[in-house]
């Protein structure tokens, strides 16, 4: 048996709208996250992840910012993407871990639904998704409200 592992990081500064995307659910807050796509830090993490475990680069080589195309996708198009080229390699995945950090919103009530739709997504289990969060204790862009960072890891063992 083969196991890979990859990383991924993401983040996103905040702007003006009246909530965030984070790992396919909508979360009311007083800003939203600015990006090309949906700007779904958690999702973009935890793609990331996958496409590393695979040795295949990043979200911006498969759907480049450049294209208009994917301006304002959802960030589900990218994931789908990473988990049928990790199937299409031989591999399932294992395991994701994902971390949000943050001062708001906050994540621990909407954590469940978060790993319920990534869980649809990826066509997992919930209990092989976990998404927790934690703050920078306001220190750097994510302590002083500017942003959201996401941190991921994804586990791939061969099929």
């Amino acid at each position: 048996m083969k196991v890979r592992l990859g990383n991924g990081y993401d983040v996103h500064k905040f702007g003006p709208g009246d909530h965030v995307v984070l790992c396919g659910i909508k979360v009311p807050h007083d800003q939203a996250l600015m990006g090309h796509s949906d700007a779904d830090v958690g999702m973009h993490a935890i793609t990331d992840a996958i496409y590393g475990a695979l040795a295949e680069g990043d979200i911006g080589r498969h759907f480049p910012p450049s294209d208009p195309q994917w301006k304002g996708a959802a960030s589900d198009i990218f994931l789908k993407h990473a988990v049928q080229m990790a199937r299409d390699a031989g591999f399932v995945i294992s395991n994701v871990d994902c971390t949000l950090v943050c001062e708001f919103p906050k994540i621990g009530p909407h954590a469940d639904a978060m790993r319920a739709a990534l869980s649809e997504i990826m066509g997992l289990p919930v209990g092989d998704i976990s998404v927790k969060a934690t703050t920078s204790e306001k220190l750097g862009f994510t302590g002083r409200g500017e942003g959201i960072a996401a941190i991921a890891t994804a586990a791939l063992v061969s099929a």
